[in-house]
């Protein structure tokens, strides 16, 4: 049996020396995760050694494109379907794929991250979704963009 993977008491393990010298103890103090909002400068989020600014420019910009990718308008009304469902199946696995790794960031707990999220949900919906910046009026028959909504 190894050691390494009995547990005491709450959740806490017992100290043991593994090949490097390094106890268990340490090594779980290293990989834990928070699972409660925090506020602290010191965090990994998505990609290991990037400064605070880099992870916090990185979500308000993928926050930002989302809502960019969920209100434009790129192709016109065309007679040929087959390209420009190619080219909607892109748009949304771009999508999907930029709002999973948001979720990621999001998930790392850190309550500065959720809030530039927030904030880059927020400033591209009145950049791209809201009518502040519309020139005229839709059409109530006028599709609103190349991709259905994100539903929850």
């Amino acid at each position: 049996m190894n050691n390494d993977l009995i547990h005491h008491g709450m959740g806490g393990m017992l100290p043991t020396t593994n090949i490097t010298g390094m106890s268990n103890m340490h090594m779980h103090r290293k990989l834990m995760m928070h699972m409660t909002f925090f506020w602290g400068k010191k965090t990994e989020i998505l990609f290991l050694g990037w400064p605070d600014m880099y992870v916090l420019a990185f979500v308000f910009g993928i926050s930002v494109l989302l809502e960019w990718l969920s209100h434009c308008r790129l192709m016109q009304s065309s007679t040929n379907n087959l390209p420009a469902g190619l080219v909607q199946t892109a748009m949304h696995a771009i999508r999907v794929g930029l709002a999973y790794m948001l979720m990621l960031a999001v998930m790392s707990f850190n309550g500065v991250v959720f809030l530039v999220a927030v904030a880059g949900h927020s400033i591209g919906f009145l950049l791209f979704g809201s009518r502040v910046f519309k020139k005229s009026e839709m059409s109530p028959y006028e599709k609103p963009s190349d991709l259905p909504p994100m539903s929850c």
